[in-house]
């Protein structure tokens, strides 16, 4: 795993400043701490930080091909190379080393931008082409790895692992996106390819960019989209080739040269990777686990029951101070807004197991592809009702229901009955939407100051959603739910936030469940062996009985973060307030700051929860501090209206 920074002239040949791209290298030097390399030719500067996993001996970056034409800066991991060089070896092709990366160089040679589709792994890279004056850039299926960009001055493309390095070079735009943050604050995060800077893009996942010198700039190719078209196949079938496409999935990962273990909270998707590993290797697989203490959320029984019966070398620890105490900490780690508070307790674990691996295997991935969340099962009750009513019915009736029923913010989800109404009085698309939005359209309208408000009057996530719910291949409401979540929540949010808290602390962190034959199988799953009797994984649990406790698989679903509620009133509410409604909040003129006084005393009294909306201000106050002002002069400039 590393990270990759580089300078591209589109227009000319003239030397790249090396001292410039030596400090946008350095600016993500967390993510490689076993060395550096550069490369400076044409028109064209990489940087490489380099953490070894595979061929530690020879495996130093760029990488080149044989008269040295073809230049490459990549980070991930390839699963498949050993494979494709052989397949490239017998082409003619000379190796000098036993790195996924050269594979890349040669890859790039032989099948030039279609290199891509040959590649079973996670990656970001960018690849120089002197022959062909070309810079490509390329970003893996499901967005594991991230990829950033910039074409500035009319003249150069700039590229990195993180938004930080970019933010390093003088001719790069601080200029934030009105329509990214009222994106932030509606999922939080900021979705692809948008970041919270205008003139600063995200690669988005499976797609690939390339750019020609002397030629207009094209716009990014997708090269891949995940099916939903369903298989016909019985259960015992289907259970039998989960199994089979599981374990293999998982056994291309475990290749690697330096220590490696697993994440084990004691959920289906953790226990059947470690129940997996323990079966394919000899010796007893690391594990690492985190606990909430008294807040109701601690898995650490669960994961101790499956540490147990693999007989692992087990490592737990309770989560430490308040997640109030580290959001500063956490703006700097993701560069941009990032209002997931489950980053706190991830980022402790990725320390906990950096302490004695390299490596790490990781069950995320498996809510989206066997339609674990919670919410599909109410998104598919909702739908049938949808079916059953006519809207002309539907919209007018539920409507009046919901605006009867008390402002209910503060209450458990299933409590929200003016909510749950108001989604059924809503189309699909739209209704899917109110269920992932963190802060509702209403309460964010609330939230920023009246000119604000009106530069975003045209701009609504809400079209996200619906957009990319259409782009699905199928009819089926819970597969067009679980794409929409593919293409947006996964890798904005889940991919992210593993990604930058593990490189954080140089980890590495591997998704076997996202394995992209496997998923293209998996995908094609009919949604009844997916979501049964009100229940999700449902064929996974079924195949996974042999393996993992019942009491592990049949549990109810815990997400793996305590309640922020309580942190926010007692001491630290005052804390909170002060900040809120202090100079970095004040000077960016975004806000309205009765709007968050309210919500803050509200919050406070311990009538309402607006834990969720206090969170993502507070970690938009650290990106304000500890980011953004601390780049630019104490201004803010904006691009508004929707994009």
């Amino acid at each position: 795993m590393c990270g990759i920074v580089g300078i591209f002239d589109l227009s000319g040949t003239a030397p790249i400043d090396g001292a410039l791209l030596k400090r946008m290298s350095d600016a993500v030097s967390h993510r490689g701490p076993d060395g550096e390399g550069f490369y400076l030719g044409a028109g064209c500067g990489f940087g490489h930080r380099r953490l070894a996993i595979i061929d530690i001996a020879h495996g130093q970056q760029p990488m080149f091909n044989e008269d040295g034409s073809v230049a490459v800066v990549f980070n991930g991991e390839i699963y498949n190379f050993q494979e494709l060089a052989s397949e490239l070896a017998l082409a003619g092709h000379i190796f000098r080393s036993r790195s996924d990366t050269e594979v890349v160089v040669h890859a790039w040679e032989e099948w030039g931008p279609d290199c891509v589709n040959r590649f079973r792994g996670m990656f970001a890279f960018a690849v120089h082409d002197r022959n062909r004056d070309a810079l490509f850039l390329a970003r893996d299926r499901f967005g594991k790895k991230p990829l950033y960009y910039a074409l500035v001055a009319d003249r150069y493309c700039l590229f990195a692992s993180e938004l930080k390095a970019l933010l390093v070079h003088p001719l790069v735009e601080k200029r934030l996106d009105l329509s990214a943050i009222d994106d932030y604050f509606a999922f939080g995060y900021v979705p692809d390819p948008a970041t919270i800077y205008r003139g600063i893009r995200k690669l988005p996942p499976a797609h690939r960019f390339q750019l020609v010198r002397g030629k207009q700039v094209a716009t990014p190719e997708e090269y891949w989209r995940l099916s939903f078209n369903a298989l016909s196949i019985g259960q015992d079938e289907a259970a039998h080739q989960l199994v089979a496409g599981f374990n293999e999935a998982v056994r291309v990962r475990l290749l690697s040269e330096v220590p490696l273990g697993a994440f084990l909270s004691g959920g289906v998707d953790s226990s059947g990777i470690v129940a997996s590993m323990a079966r394919q290797t000899e010796a007893p697989v690391k594990t690492f686990a985190i606990g909430f203490g008294k807040s109701g959320t601690d898995e650490l029984v669960h994961a101790s029951r499956v540490a147990r019966l693999y007989r692992t070398h087990h490592h737990e620890q309770q989560l430490g101070a308040s997640p109030l105490s580290s959001y500063r900490a956490q703006a700097v780690i993701f560069d941009e807004p990032f209002a997931d508070h489950s980053s706190v307790p991830t980022y402790q674990l990725c320390k906990l197991a950096r302490q004695n691996v390299t490596v790490a295997l990781s069950g995320d991935g498996g809510d989206e592809m066997f339609a674990g969340y919670r919410r599909y099962r109410w998104f598919n009750r909702a739908e049938r009702l949808r079916r059953a009513m006519p809207r002309s019915l539907r919209a007018p009736l539920f409507s009046r229901l919901g605006s009867l029923y008390p402002k209910l913010d503060w209450a458990p989800r299933f409590l929200r009955a003016k909510y749950t109404l108001q989604e059924l009085a809503l189309e699909s698309a739209m209704g899917y939407y109110r269920t992932v939005c963190r802060v509702q359209d209403a309460l964010r309208a609330r939230l920023y100051a009246p000119s604000v408000r009106q530069q975003l009057a045209s701009h609504h996530p809400a079209d996200r959603i619906a957009a990319v719910m259409q782009q699905s291949d199928t009819g089926d409401s819970i597969a067009r739910a679980q794409y929409a979540d593919i293409k947006t929540y996964l890798p904005g949010d889940i991919l992210t936030k593993v990604d930058r808290v593990s490189m954080a602390v140089s980890l590495e962190v591997r998704v076997p469940l996202l394995d992209h034959p496997f998923a293209e199988w998996t995908a094609k799953l009919p949604t009844a062996l997916k979501l049964r009797g009100g229940r999700g994984k449902y064929l996974l649990k079924r195949a996974l009985e042999p393996y993992v406790p019942r009491r592990n698989l049949y549990r109810p679903k815990q997400g793996f973060a305590s309640s922020l509620a309580p942190h926010f009133r007692n001491a630290e509410g005052g804390f909170v307030r002060e900040t809120l409604l202090g100079d970095a909040m004040a000077d960016c003129g975004l806000f309205d700051k009765t709007t968050i006084a309210q919500l803050v005393d509200q919050h406070v009294s311990g009538r309402y929860d607006h834990s969720q909306v206090l969170w993502s201000l507070l970690m938009f106050e650290g990106f304000l501090r500890e980011v953004h002002f601390a780049a630019e002069p104490r201004t803010v400039a904006l691009a508004g209206g929707a994009t």
